[in-house]
């Protein structure tokens, strides 16, 4: 079974769309376009599942660069998604990391900052008073 992701897609194309270009290459057991969450409009992108892994390889050569829509596909076998990948990518989804001297809650370890609160009790015994986060 294989998984291949379709991208560069035109807005307007449809799951039928997706699945009349594929049948010619094979059996196809899925077909998701992702969407917006908010909008409910596609983002260019779609999964397309094949069973067998010999009539993917096909469909990857035969439609990698094909222009549909006025938009040339890109189609390849999909990565899994990563456990760490965030938002875009963001490799953990923000706030702190261990690994990065912190980590999501709690005493962070910096001046008993709590929960991730300003405080100007953390800086107490300082000579100079902190400015106010930016954020």
């Amino acid at each position: 079974m294989k998984n291949l992701f379709v991208g560069n897609m035109s807005f307007q194309t449809t799951e039928a769309d997706l699945r009349a270009l594929f049948e010619p290459f094979g059996q196809i057991t899925r077909v998701h376009i992702a969407t917006d969450r908010e909008t409910g409009r596609a983002r260019g992108f779609a999964f397309v599942e094949m069973p067998n892994d010999a009539e993917a390889a096909k469909a990857i050569a035969g439609l990698d660069g094909k222009e549909v829509g006025g938009r040339n596909l890109k189609v390849n076998e999909a990565r899994p998604k990563s456990a760490s990948a965030g938002p875009r990518g963001g490799g953990g989804g923000g706030g702190y990391d261990r690994d990065r001297g912190g980590d999501r809650g709690g005493d962070r370890g910096r001046g008993g900052k709590q929960g991730g609160r300003f405080s100007n009790e953390d800086y107490r015994d300082s000579a100079r008073q902190p400015r106010e986060p930016r954020w």
